[in-house]
């Protein structure tokens, strides 16, 4: 580093270190206080209060603001940063022509209800929950109803579902809404890391879980990293072991659930009804198939049970509605042992019982019309009935060294009392975990809303206010404006947590609509946001834009997850999934394919696709060969190129106006001179579908400015 930038960023460390005041306490730490409403800066030439918040950091260090991007850029960078594809032709031209003073008000409230909102913004929390569609280890099983919670997510985001009740509803939806479906849908959040389900210690494999929903529920919502003091009182920040096992209480008592009901009344009415009729009129058949099945299905159950621990075995040979809380969950985690399956019954008999059992089994399927279709059931939590099971701080974390029992309680850190004012019993449940949301989603929590704001503020700008988002602690960079934060949080609480308000307030800065051109030797990280970062798509919008421009898009919302013919396996013992059958399912928008942890989409993985198995608040913008080699030779991009000069010759009468609908729909603009005959040297040479895939190559399809 020269001297001379040496001096700059000493200079900017410096008004920094001014701005937050001298050096804290871990116990004093700025993220700890609640947070407070400051007077907005007096700027010259602005009324906006994020505005004034940056630019009078910018005067102090003798920096001007960015010109304003062209409207070009500005539809482009909102297009893409609210919904993840690109605008139209059409849309760029009407905002590109509109002269009146609320054009881009309109564009942003345009996007702001758009239902691609939701699959973008929802695909930010999925990073952040660690959402996937199998159960990774060496099995990597699919989760059948895993999408369910992806749908809820996109759902609310698309709703401008208040953030303290999505962040209830993921907590303890069972306990605050129990009636309410997409309440028990969220609490899947809880569920959605990594599950090791052939574990031979089951305890073991719980404790894990429950870990998992402490260490995550910290980082999403209140961006601490309490998992460091799961062995040991952590090193860096005030949290003691204790603390870690009196937040992981409030779990405790949960029931991990994979077979949820989420089926309305009216849905269990009508399949009751569906389930005697076929019931009855099957009996007969059914009844001659139990008589050759039964014997065979009894015995070979009978061989598996024996190989269960004695608690299991009991609990299996408990009836349904007199098991325990524990005894259900030693069931459900069983169940898959002591499954019989048909090829077993079938070997185990004799070849006259199959010939019978076949023809039976055809008569049967003549009464599939009026069978009701199975009810539907997702991941989620409930809480176990009976004895409150007691949690122990574990030394070094190993479930075979409890020491001293805890009982719930927030970080002492955040809160003064060492436990809840009071949990309230709920029938049916403990109340503990809707304790812990309600404390978590309370306007007074100095970390919820300054968190959510950040995350917010990260995603458009590339970095965040701070830099560190799931890590506030004392070990976490500190937050380069201070005030403006703390401004964001209150505006965000006081404006009913609403993100879509919340987004509103950011798009509409003259911050945001900067220009990405320009350097400062005073600021080379642009910390001071004297200009906009320009940004790097990521894979999902690289792919989907690939989809879009070429007109090959299938806008289908929700459903099941999409299984593309080449991600039906996995390395090792990865159990095969089935492809899906409909092909038009293959060009639907990223965030619906079915995502494997064993097997990352090669697509997608080359432009930092995040590592499932773990929470990720931002993902890496890396510059790498894979990402070029991607954009030139895989199918994505090669099959688009094609697509697109089909599209172009459809839409347009001549090679000139082929070449500036190319770059007005892939790029945004308009050719330069110099590009229309460079474009038209190379038409004269190579066909159409190759000047489509160079353009799909440039920097700038990749990047917004």
């Amino acid at each position: 580093m020269s001297k001379a930038c040496c001096y700059s960023w000493c200079a900017f460390v410096l008004l920094t270190a001014q701005a937050m005041g001298q050096a804290e306490s871990p116990a004093n730490h700025w993220a700890w206080k609640k947070p407070a409403r400051v007077p907005v800066p007096v700027v010259q030439h602005t009324s906006n209060a994020i505005d004034a918040f940056v630019r009078a950091r910018l005067e102090s260090a003798g920096l001007p603001p960015a010109a304003r991007a062209t409207r070009e850029q500005l539809i482009r960078r909102v297009t893409f940063g609210l919904t993840g594809l690109p605008p139209t032709p059409q849309e760029i031209d009407a905002f590109v022509h509109d002269p009146s003073s609320t054009s881009w008000e309109r564009v942003v409230d345009r996007l702001l209800v758009s239902s691609q909102y939701g699959e973008r913004w929802g695909r930010h929390w999925l990073d952040l929950v660690r959402y996937a569609d199998t159960n990774g280890y060496e099995f990597d099983e699919p989760r059948p109803d895993a999408w369910r919670y992806r749908d809820y997510v996109i759902r609310s985001f698309n709703d401008d579902k208040s953030f303290d009740r999505f962040v209830i509803e993921q907590l303890a939806g069972d306990e605050a809404f129990p009636g309410d479906r997409d309440a028990l849908l969220a609490t899947g959040f809880n569920l959605l890391g990594p599950d090791m389900t052939d574990s031979s210690d089951q305890n073991q494999r719980r404790l894990n879980t429950l870990n998992d929903m402490t260490d995550t529920a910290s980082l999403a919502f209140l961006g601490l990293t309490v998992g460091c003091a799961r062995c040991h009182d952590h090193k860096f920040e005030p949290i003691p072991q204790t603390d870690y096992y009196r937040l992981q209480a409030f779990f405790a008592p949960a029931a991990f659930r994979r077979d949820l009901s989420i089926a309305t009344a009216q849905e269990r009415t009508a399949h009751a009804a569906g389930l005697r009729n076929y019931q009855a009129i099957s009996k007969a058949v059914r009844d001659e198939i139990s008589a050759i099945e039964g014997p065979h299905r009894r015995q070979l159950f009978e061989e598996k049970l024996s190989k269960l621990s004695v608690e299991a075995q009991a609990a299996h040979r408990t009836l349904a509605e007199k098991r325990t809380g524990g005894q259900q969950e030693l069931v459900a985690e069983t169940e898959r042992r002591v499954a019989v399956s048909e090829a077993e019954i079938a070997k185990a008999m004799s070849a006259e019982d199959r010939t019978k059992l076949a023809a039976m089994k055809e008569r049967l399927k003549s009464f599939d019309d009026v069978k009701p279709t199975t009810l539907p059931v997702a991941m989620g939590l409930t809480d176990r009935v009976g004895p409150l099971p007691k949690t122990h701080v574990l030394e070094r974390g190993e479930l075979s060294n409890p020491a001293s029992e805890v009982l719930p309680g927030f970080p002492t850190t955040l809160s003064a009392k060492a436990q809840p004012a009071s949990i309230e019993a709920l029938p049916g449940s403990t109340g503990r975990r809707l304790a812990l949301a309600k404390w978590i989603a309370s306007p007074d929590n100095p970390l919820t809303a300054r968190v959510l704001v950040n995350r917010i503020w990260q995603h458009h700008f590339g970095l965040g206010i701070v830099a560190t988002a799931s890590d506030f602690g004392v070990r976490g960079e500190r937050p380069t404006h201070p005030e403006l934060l703390d401004y964001l949080a209150t505006e965000f609480v006081a404006h009913g947590w609403s993100m879509k308000k919340l987004h509103r307030l950011i798009l509409l800065s003259e911050t945001y609509q900067q220009s990405t051109s320009g350097q400062s030797k005073i600021d080379p990280e642009n910390r001071l946001l004297g200009r906009m970062n320009r940004l790097r798509l990521e894979g999902e919008a690289v792919r989907d834009t690939l989809l879009a421009v070429s007109g090959r898009l299938n806008s289908t919302a929700g459903g099941a997850g999409v299984v593309l013919p080449d991600l039906t396996a996995s390395a090792g013992g990865s159990r095969p999934v089935a492809v899906s059958p409909d092909a038009r399912e293959y060009v639907r928008r990223s965030v619906y394919l079915f995502s494997r942890r064993n097997l990352r989409h090669p697509f997608l993985e080359a432009f930092d696709l995040p590592d499932s198995n773990l929470s990720c608040s931002r993902r890496e913008r890396s510059t790498t060969a894979p990402q070029a080699l991607a954009l030139l030779n895989a199918a994505e991009a090669t099959t688009a190129a094609k697509a697109l000069a089909q599209r172009l010759m459809n839409e347009t009468n001549s090679e000139a106006e082929q070449i500036d609908r190319a770059y007005r729909i892939v790029l945004g603009r308009l050719p330069t001179e110099n590009e229309k005959k460079r474009a038209a040297g190379f038409l004269a040479e190579s066909p159409l579908n190759e000047l489509c895939r160079a353009i799909l190559n440039l920097n700038e399809f990749v990047y917004l400015d």
